[in-house]
């Protein structure tokens, strides 16, 4: 499982975007972090949090993995130099885990999804997801049985109050 930032008040590590989404429409089977080439205005646009990951998804090509429907919104103060808000992103990977994640994305109805992206030391990095596509009766499942869970944790608390 890949780390996320910690909750520290560290400058040069930080969460900039989640895809609340992912973990709604999909199943989580496996995670990896990986890092992304980026244009410095692009850069700019992420430390100010303007970057959305709602419509993302990951694809390779070759031997090289690729975030694209990414949305970083352009840097007001770049100018002439500014970057494509939608371009296609190379993400940064180990050829050995990109065999392992290109053998899961290849088995009918999975895909990789982006669930975050945020700064660690400084530096850029997405949180990559294979992910099998859930129906519409397995979302209201998986709503049901969370809600019961809470409903659980809720009496058991309850229950622990009116002992003390």
């Amino acid at each position: 499982m890949a780390k996320t930032p910690s909750k520290s008040n560290d400058p040069n590590s930080k969460m900039i975007a989640r895809n609340r989404r992912a973990r709604h429409d999909y199943e989580i089977l496996d995670e990896l972090e990986c890092g992304i080439v980026l244009r410095g205005s692009e850069v700019k646009s992420l430390r100010d949090g303007k970057v959305s990951l709602e419509e993302a998804y990951a694809k390779i090509h070759g031997n090289e993995l690729w975030l694209l429907g990414c949305d970083i919104a352009e840097y007001p103060q770049a100018n002439l130099m500014n970057h494509d808000p939608r371009r296609e992103r190379k993400l940064l990977i180990h050829r050995r885990e990109l065999k392992k994640f290109a053998e899961a994305a290849e088995i009918r109805g999975q895909t990789l999804i982006p669930l975050a992206m945020y700064f660690s030391e400084g530096r850029v990095k997405v949180e990559i997801a294979v992910g099998k596509g859930r129906q519409l009766h397995d979302k209201r499942e998986k709503l049901k049985k969370d809600a019961d869970q809470m409903e659980m944790k809720r009496a058991l608390s309850h229950k622990s109050r009116n002992r003390d």
